[in-house]
């Protein structure tokens, strides 16, 4: 009968103990790792998200001290300089134009046209800066007055179609988007040459949607993310910060002779 080898059997023993305690080792070390990286990148998720909420509120904190600007100015322009420019026609208008001479009544009549258009210039201006009709009556009434205000038969003819379904619920929100809105149609009348808009409304999957189509001159997304970080671009830069605020995403195409900007807001944000 061959009698183990209890030498053998020991190394056997110590070398499989050995393995195990580095394997647990291994394992450990690789566990721990684990819940480091795991740290480290909730660490940076949680950095992440606070720089943004940071940025967000910066930004929150610019456009709601714009409104506050566009309100101050508006009342100044209306109740100042138009109540000044009002009275200036009362004075004129108590001029007898029958005692004057030809050229002097001439300059008169075009005094008096003058001066009503500038006091439809401030009312204009005024209105654009603080609209009374999207406190009264809502976002969609808003745009309906905005774009027949800047529509132009011949020249720019605006047709709107607006998703009556929709009620906006959150002041701030619906001032985003008609301020959206209102440099959208402001760049196209100053740069792209078209004579035909249409401005579509939607509520698609718990999303306000906004299409613009135009037949002038348009952006692409990559020049709209090029043109927003430049001084030109300011414009741009209010309305990507506007659409981080509601939550919402733009994107500018082209295709063919027409030109698409289409913005969504999610209806989950109050808007």
């Amino acid at each position: 009968m061959k009698v183990p080898n209890i030498a053998a059997i020991n190394i056997t023993v110590f070398v499989t103990v050995a393995i195990a305690v580095m394997l647990l080792l291994i394992i450990s070390f690789l566990f721990a790792f684990n819940i480091s990286q795991r740290k480290k990148f909730q660490y940076q998720q949680n950095l992440l998200h606070l720089k943004e909420k940071q940025q967000n509120e910066l930004i929150r904190a610019a456009v709601m001290s714009e409104e506050t600007e566009r309100h101050r100015i508006s009342d100044q322009l209306h109740g100042e300089v138009g109540a000044l420019l009002s009275a200036t026609r009362l004075y004129l208008y108590n001029l007898h134009a029958g005692k004057m001479g030809e050229n002097e009544n001439e300059i008169f009549q075009k005094s008096i046209e003058l001066l009503n258009e500038s006091i439809q210039k401030v009312r204009f201006i005024s209105h654009n800066l603080h609209s009374n009709v999207l406190k009264e009556f809502g976002l969609n009434e808003a745009i309906y007055s905005f774009t027949q205000k800047l529509n132009q038969p011949g020249k720019l003819d605006i047709t709107t179609q607006l998703d009556e379904s929709y009620q906006s619920r959150n002041p701030e929100g619906a001032i985003s988007i008609y301020r959206i809105l209102q440099e959208l149609c402001g760049n196209i009348i100053k740069h792209s040459a078209a004579t035909e808009l249409n401005i579509r409304s939607f509520v698609s999957a718990s999303r306000l949607c906004f299409v613009m189509k135009h037949n002038g001159v348009g952006l692409t997304q990559q020049e709209f993310e090029k043109l927003r970080y430049e001084k030109k671009g300011l414009g741009l830069k209010n309305i990507q910060n506007r659409i981080i605020l509601l939550e919402g995403n733009i994107l500018f195409e082209r295709s063919g002779e027409e030109n698409i900007i289409a913005f969504t807001v999610p209806l989950s944000s109050d808007v």
